[in-house]
């Protein structure tokens, strides 16, 4: 018989398709924060939502063309960092933080430390994700996911600019959502993934494609407002679900006895 020829050695090269799309995931969040100090916070809002898209496919592309590498893993991070993370605080700051100069040199200060501080919890949010990949349940989220947050915080920039409130006036309204969106991040409250736990959670009931469908729908229609109704209240369903949880498990006191004797 023939020798078989040896197989050559497969190159340290990466995947072209997947990382196409986390480029322009990248892109989408640059560009926002370019819109954002020209004024022009439609577009920057809607560059955060495309950077959301991007970053929803990237990573299944990645799984059905079974391209996934750590160069992929590491490559989507960073980018999330910029998309999800200092896009969504400098929009912010130049729509409404920036107005707190107005107030003395202190709240001016206070604008920028808002900022950084969703900044920076949207980077210690994806470093907690990544060291624990593997450990936790893929069913939830620990902590409100970055492109959530940079939905939260976009939402409510994009609906109150489409009814011309100035962001100099919610300043302060401004400096609280960002800073509470940021600290949820990176807290240990859980956040339904919707992902599933295994391939018998890939196939989604018939109703669910109709809700897709009809959210899709509504999304086109009006996008900044249905797009806050969506992101507001799965921010705010993390803290409710562990109070309800928490609720559940502190026993009831007993009644107190009755004062009145047998008649």
């Amino acid at each position: 018989m023939e020798p078989q020829p040896t197989p050559r050695p497969r190159g340290r090269g990466i995947y072209l398709l997947p990382n196409l799309f986390t480029t322009g995931g990248l892109f989408a969040g640059f560009y926002a924060i370019i819109a954002a100090t020209q004024g022009r916070f439609d577009e920057a809002c809607m560059a955060i939502f495309i950077a959301a898209i991007l970053d929803g496919v990237d990573g299944r592309v990645a799984r059905l063309t079974n391209t996934q590498s750590e160069f992929g893993v590491q490559y989507d991070s960073l980018a999330d960092l910029i998309s999800f993370g200092l896009a969504p605080a400098m929009v912010m700051y130049h729509w409404a933080l920036i107005s707190t100069k107005l107030d003395g040199v202190i709240p001016g200060k206070i604008g920028w430390v808002g900022a950084f501080v969703y900044a920076a919890c949207a980077a210690l949010r994806l470093a907690r994700f990544n060291s624990q990949v593997g450990q936790v349940d893929k069913r939830w989220f620990i902590g409100l996911a970055s492109p959530a947050a940079a939905g939260l915080v976009a939402s409510f920039v994009w609906t109150c600019h489409s009814f011309d409130l100035d962001g100099e006036r919610l300043r302060y309204a401004a400096l609280a959502l960002t800073v509470i969106a940021g600290l949820l991040m990176v807290s240990r409250l859980r956040y339904v993934s919707f992902k599933g736990s295994g391939p018998r959670n890939d196939r989604v009931p018939f109703l669910a494609v109709l809700i897709v469908v009809v959210v899709v729908v509504a999304i086109a229609i009006d996008p900044p407002r249905v797009l806050l109704a969506i992101f507001a209240p799965y921010a705010l369903s993390g803290p409710v679900q562990a109070l309800w949880r928490r609720m559940r498990r502190t026993p009831q006191e007993p009644p107190p006895p009755s004062q009145t004797g047998a008649p």
